[in-house]
């Protein structure tokens, strides 16, 4: 019985150990901070106008859908791809925000890459925004006053600050960019890509666990 038990526990035990001896520190993922954060969190540098982005986004909503209950998928979007100014990036960043309030994040996100990588039609102005979120059900006089609310511009303040401090400690140089606990980044040219889905996942996994 004792043999049988032991036994059990070593095959359990085994993926934990096939995972530490698979990802290396350097390879896979990079340390940049000594604290972890309060809670469980992933986090994701992205722009709408970074094609590398687009492509990730299904991933990345995948990602989000098979994390542990207890940890957060965050998003964070730069303003610094030359593809447009900084005012339409920021746009989109309100634009953004306000539809994760409303529980549209991922649907707006997506809608968002493909105007501008699939149709291929601009955003020019706050107006061309407004339409495209009208279309996925938020109206008008929501958007005015969420895009202009205190919540709404401080977080997008909040995501520039963040977008300064990692670039002048030269540790977000581009996107996407994926960060663990606000710990470990994650070096997008050591994946199985593969078996990207996978392989991501279990990394990520395994960071989340690292500190536990």
């Amino acid at each position: 019985m004792k043999k049988w038990l032991l036994s059990g526990v070593v095959a359990l035990l085994l993926p934990c150990a096939a995972m530490a001896n698979t990802f290396i520190q350097g390879k896979h993922y990079d340390v940049i901070a000594e604290q972890v954060t309060a809670k469980p969190e992933v986090k994701e540098y992205f722009s709408f106008y970074c094609g590398g982005c687009y492509s990730f986004e299904p991933v990345v909503q995948q990602l989000a859908r098979n994390l542990p209950a207890d940890t957060e998928m965050k998003k964070v979007h730069v303003d610094f791809v030359r593809a447009a100014s900084p005012e339409i990036q920021n746009l989109l960043t309100r634009a953004y925000i306000v539809a994760s309030n409303l529980g549209k994040g991922d649907q707006v996100s997506m809608a968002i890459f493909n105007q501008i990588h699939r149709s291929r039609v601009p955003f020019r102005s706050e107006a061309d925004v407004r339409s495209l979120l009208a279309i996925h059900d938020i109206d008008g006089d929501t958007f005015d006053k969420a895009m202009r609310s205190f919540s709404v511009m401080g977080a997008a303040r909040q995501m520039m600050r963040e977008q300064e401090e990692l670039s002048n400690r030269r540790v977000l140089t581009g996107v996407p960019m994926l960060v663990v606990n606000g710990k470990y980044r994650i070096i997008n040219e050591g994946l199985n890509q593969r078996n990207l889905q996978q392989d991501l996942q279990q990394l990520v996994d395994y960071l989340l666990a690292k500190d536990a």
